[in-house]
């Protein structure tokens, strides 16, 4: 981590300031730091345990901040218990900049405690990787006229571009998921607006998965949707709720871009016009899925679509 990124004695001083004025939510992450042995003078590289490892969110009134530094868990949630002893990364906003710092969870005669350390750091910022093979961007709401660009990128887990398949979704999800398929595609049934409904699977992958919630280097940035499915029919888009600002049966412009690896071209854009089809949304109401059904698309794009979609010739 770069010198400027950590915060001067000042700042550290304001930020104590505010953890003690209360009512600040933290995530704590367990971590591991390494020592790199190729060169003394290369810095721990701090990394989680493991991958399958989730942030545990700690609301504001279950942390009290005392002026020595020291945060005393007031009733924390059971799973930070399995903490103790172990250090973590303390994760917080302030000012909407994302804070962080590494402490031992102590267990005293009070319960779990933390201690502030002399280092804090601003969360790094991650410039997101555009060389994506497949991307889209919704940018245009045809009612209002709006400009829009939202970004949507490939969702990790998910390929796209081939028939997606039941075990695709982790065993320890698929009850989840399947309580949420028979009820979706129930509606469809009713709606009869699902099509062949191979989207299904996707979506309840999306909404029955935990999401690992990384805190930003900046509060409230809008981060891309994830791509769910795509084919020569629909786009399905994944995203916390409070983002879902779409509405059932509005048209939205949609362009789909692919990346051409060979040829003097370097991309194909495709300009379609999209209806909200249908809104999925999970069992505890924190995720949506949008599914866009294309409305207007030109011949030669739905047969580039359906061809590398199905692997079949357009007919």
């Amino acid at each position: 981590m770069m010198e400027h990124d950590r915060l001067t004695g000042i700042e550290r001083e304001l930020v104590l300031q505010y953890l003690i004025d209360g009512n600040v939510p933290v995530t704590l992450t367990p971590v591991e730091e390494q020592l790199s042995s190729d060169s003394d003078d290369m810095e721990g590289e701090i990394k989680s345990l493991t991958s399958q490892i989730f942030p545990v969110a700690i609301k504001g009134e279950h942390i009290k901040v005392k002026k020595d530094g020291e945060i005393l868990l007031e009733n924390p949630v059971q799973s930070v218990a399995s903490f103790a002893n172990k250090n973590v990364k303390v994760e917080f906003y302030f000012n909407r900049v994302g804070l962080y710092f590494i402490s031992p969870v102590k267990e005293t005669k009070k319960g779990l405690s933390l201690s502030i350390p002399e280092q804090i750091e601003r969360i790094a910022d991650i410039e997101e990787d555009s060389d994506y093979d497949f991307s889209s961007v919704i940018y245009y709401d045809c009612k209002s006229r709006r400009d829009l660009n939202l970004k949507c990128i490939p969702e990790d887990g998910i390929e796209l571009f081939v028939r997606p398949v039941w075990k695709i979704i982790p065993l320890e999800y698929q009850k989840k998921a399947k309580e949420l398929l028979e009820q979706f595609v129930e509606q469809a049934k009713q709606e009869k607006n699902a099509g062949n409904g191979i989207q299904l699977i996707p979506v309840c992958k999306y909404l029955s998965e935990p999401h690992n919630l990384k805190m930003e280097a900046m509060e409230n940035r809008i981060k891309p949707f994830s791509i769910l499915f795509v084919d020569h029919e629909r786009l399905v888009v994944g995203m916390e709720t409070p983002n879902c600002t779409f509405f059932a049966n509005e048209e939205y412009g949609i362009r789909l871009s692919f990346s051409i690896k060979r040829g003097p071209i370097l991309t194909r854009d495709i300009f379609v016009t999209s209806l909200v089809n249908k809104i999925y949304r999970s069992a505890d109401g924190l995720y949506s899925c949008v599914d866009f059904r294309y409305t207007t698309i030109q011949e030669e794009d739905l047969r580039f679509l359906y061809e590398k979609a199905t692997s079949t010739l357009f007919n």
